[in-house]
């Protein structure tokens, strides 16, 4: 991830999640910081959904 609008489409990928109430993703850290429930979805599920908007989870 490299710009703004890989940093929209990672968050509007989790955000898009059952479960997912909030997302935001700090570029300069490569990281993404999740708010949500762990009875709806879990981590593995997070991890798909940025691989399918075609980002690497490391």
């Amino acid at each position: 991830m490299s710009c703004n609008h890989c940093k929209m489409s990672v968050e509007r990928a989790l955000k898009n999640l059952d479960g997912v109430t909030a997302a935001t993703v700090d570029l300069g850290a490569r990281t993404a910081y999740v708010t949500y429930d762990s009875s709806r979805v879990d981590i593995e599920a997070m991890k798909k959904a940025i691989s399918d908007a075609g980002y690497e989870v490391k």
